[in-house]
């Protein structure tokens, strides 16, 4: 819609000339000026700029100019190119506060450290709601040993930023409370966060792993479930759901969570925790059913989705079947050092009397050098 409007208005100006008289020059160069933020817009930058070029040409006073060119290098990461931009623009309005925060963001880029306290300052003096400077301020004072100035600042951040960024700031600061100690806070955030109103899936998703580690399952179930509504596209959501409600002793209600998981993706994993359900209350032709679509829609690429798999055939006494999955994990590089899977694959080999898959994961076991290690 901006971007019809932007091409509207330059048409309005190109092709509407005033009767009986030329066109105005400044006029002209507004028509430029008004492409040129439709091409960047559009992430046109090479456009962009032949517009504003243009625009130079005719109105070379425009106040609006140096900002919008600083915007387009920005844009393409030419930091010092931008930093000649917006320096230019303060020069013509001193009291632009936007100005002075991209400034200070660039500044700080450039490890011009003074330069970058002072654009922020003046940025924040001219609207101490700009959340962008406060991030930047936030950003410049972790790097100097000075964590609680910068959590503050990062807080009023996330309390000012607008939804499309808000999550972002709030899941930062989430980080660095972890980071000094106070992710005991966390959780308080987050649920502060959603109870203002802010939707966002991640946010929601964190909120509810972090509920499961506090004993708050009714809640997390909750938490995954707003998660699901608002990012229709991820299954885990659901599936996390799933797994919360089953804990909670909820068969039916996980089931309907399971299920709703894999309208958005058919995933071996999902089949499983169906078929552990089918188990609980011995539906024995519902259990056969979701471990053969387990298998079917199992694709071996994740490891978590193969060792439940695994679990599930071992309990259903299919442990040669079992042990293939199991032997097929331990032997991939990035397990080298999951000692308890090794172990694992041995004794089940053990179990089953295979030698080979025995020797085999008791060396991977054993290569790992640690003290005391006995193998099945």
């Amino acid at each position: 819609m901006k971007n019809s409007l932007l091409a509207a208005l330059v048409l309005c100006l190109f092709a509407c000339p005033k009767p009986g008289s030329d066109l105005d020059p400044k006029i002209i160069a507004d028509g430029h000026y008004l492409s040129g933020q439709a091409a960047y817009l559009k992430g046109d930058f090479e456009e962009a700029h032949k517009q504003y070029a243009e625009v130079r040409k005719l109105n070379p006073t425009d106040p609006r100019l140096n900002v919008a060119e600083g915007e387009v290098f920005l844009s393409e990461v030419k930091v010092d190119d931008a930093i000649a931009s917006f320096e230019a623009a303060v020069k013509v309005d001193p009291k632009r506060g936007t100005t002075w925060s991209r400034l200070g963001y660039l500044y700080s880029l450039k490890r011009e450290r003074t330069k970058a306290h002072d654009a922020l300052e003046k940025a924040l003096a001219a609207n101490p709601r700009d959340y962008n400077a406060l991030e930047s301020l936030a950003e410049l004072q972790l790097e100097e040993g000075k964590p609680k100035e910068a959590l503050d600042n990062l807080t009023k951040a996330a309390d000012y930023a607008p939804d499309t960024t808000k999550a972002d700031l709030v899941l930062r600061l989430a980080g660095e409370l972890e980071k000094q100690g106070r992710g005991d806070e966390v959780l308080t955030l987050l649920e502060a966060s959603a109870n203002k109103g802010l939707k966002s899936a991640v946010v929601f998703g964190e909120m509810g792993d972090r509920m499961v580690k506090a004993g708050r399952l009714e809640d997390a179930a909750k938490a995954y479930q707003s998660a699901a509504k608002i990012d229709t596209k991820d299954p885990a959501y659901f599936e996390m759901a799933g797994e919360v409600l089953a804990k909670l002793g909820k068969p039916a209600e996980a089931e309907a969570a399971f299920k709703s998981s894999l309208a958005v993706q058919d995933r071996g994993v999902v089949h499983v925790a169906l078929a552990r359900l089918c188990q609980a209350k011995k539906d024995d032709a519902c259990l056969t059913a979701e471990i053969d679509k387990a298998l079917d829609k199992s694709t071996g690429e994740e490891v978590r989705e193969t060792l439940d798999l695994a679990e599930l055939l071992y309990s259903v006494n299919r442990k040669k079947d079992a042990l293939e999955l199991y032997r097929s994990v331990s032997e991939e590089g990035d397990q080298k050092g999951n000692i308890e899977l090794h172990l694992r694959t041995a004794r089940l080999a053990k179990e089953l009397n295979d030698e080979v898959n025995l020797k085999a994961a008791c060396t991977r076991a054993l290569a790992s050098g640690q003290a005391g290690l006995k193998c099945p």
